[in-house]
């Protein structure tokens, strides 16, 4: 099938939607479909069936950018079509697939209003946005064939189907390299975009408290110039790893921790479970349904007391956290997701009722 990702994220900005968007690109090319990526230009030399967007920076989040206009008549032929988000390149992919009465699926990644406080700093505008944002997603969802979910943490009133994003377990597993390799030596980590959602600041706070212990933030993102000038002695931040230093991140460090308030799977927690690294996480969706006694720990959000003996007992465990994730192996998502295009396709041409289709999405 000739597929197309409708994204408004995408390289060079590094986040869980632009790292999904290429992993699933090279699954489904690698089982023999073509796989086309319309997204905003940047800073980025496009590979083949890469397809950029005249855009501009984006004044109100930095490092993403705001999509302009492109003829739909400039796009590929396509079969399915996939949108990754519902911003203008995503909107894009929504009417493409309207005039070519195209099957289209759409995934829900990011609930955006949680991100309006950062941009605008007027509370009470940010809140009338966020009033306004929900009911117009929602009815830009109900137009798709399929919305797919990585959990329930999708807080719209949409059915959808509930299909992680998946993990490359064959990528994400333990190595021999151990930077960190001192038996004296405990390292603590973090990987992921320092922004105010993900709460970085509480990793600080924690670290204060462990000082015999060094913590290692990796990342990028608005907030890292507060985070290096805030950081104790004993928090070194870096820059974001290249994709392939990342499971020996993941195997080097003793514990991953989070203080996210806002992910919807949290990829970097069950990668770093892949590689058997346990990981301590808020007592928050979706950690409430991933994170468990099989593969770390949940804390309080906000109770630091509680975070740094999580912490603790992480550290005096042995565990088997690769089993525990096994369930969110790519391979998995990308079953599902081929069978879906399959059956959506059919459900054009009115076939998909009498074959009885599966993809009956669940009420939220």
């Amino acid at each position: 099938m000739k597929i197309g990702f409708f994204t408004d994220s995408y390289f060079p900005e590094i986040d869980g939607v632009t790292y999904t968007i290429d992993l699933w690109r090279e699954k489904l090319e690698r089982n023999g479909h073509e796989v086309y990526v319309v997204y905003p230009d940047g800073d980025y030399e496009p590979e083949e069936r890469e397809i950029p967007v005249k855009s501009l920076p984006n004044p109100f989040y930095a490092g993403y950018r705001i999509p302009l206009f492109k003829r739909s008549s400039t796009l590929p032929d396509l079969d399915v079509v996939h949108c990754h988000g519902p911003a203008p390149v995503g909107i894009l992919g929504r009417y493409y697939a309207w005039k070519h009465d195209l099957p289209a699926i759409y995934t829900h990644h990011t609930p955006l209003e949680e991100y309006f406080h950062q941009s605008i700093k007027s509370k009470s505008i940010a809140a009338l946005l966020r009033k306004a944002y929900v009911p117009w997603e929602n009815s830009l969802l109900r137009s798709f064939d399929v919305v797919t979910a990585s959990t329930t943490r999708i807080n719209r009133d949409v059915q959808h189907v509930q299909l992680p994003v998946g993990i490359d377990t064959e990528f994400f597993q333990p190595t021999e390299t151990d930077w960190y390799s001192d038996p004296e030596r405990t390292v603590i980590g973090y990987s992921g975009r320092l922004s105010m959602e993900k709460n970085v600041s509480e990793i600080l706070r924690v670290a204060a408290e462990l000082p015999d212990y060094e913590f290692v933030i990796v990342g990028e993102g608005p907030y890292r110039d507060r985070l290096e000038r805030d950081a104790p002695d004993n928090v070194t931040i870096r820059e974001f790893l290249s994709r392939s230093a990342l499971p020996i991140f993941y195997s080097s460090i003793d514990v991953f921790v989070t203080a996210s308030t806002a992910d919807t799977l949290g990829l970097s927690t069950l990668e770093a479970n892949a590689c058997g690294t346990p990981v301590v996480a808020p007592d928050v969706p979706p950690f409430d349904r991933t994170i468990g006694p099989d593969n770390g720990d949940r804390f309080e959000y906000g109770d630091l007391e509680a975070m740094a003996d999580r912490i603790e007992h992480c550290l005096e465990t042995e565990w088997d956290t690769r089993t525990a994730v096994e369930q969110y192996a790519v391979h998995r998502t990308l079953t599902e997701l081929e069978q879906m295009y399959f059956e959506t396709s059919l459900s054009k041409d009115e076939t998909a009722v009498e074959t009885g289709s599966r993809w009956q999405p669940t009420d939220d």
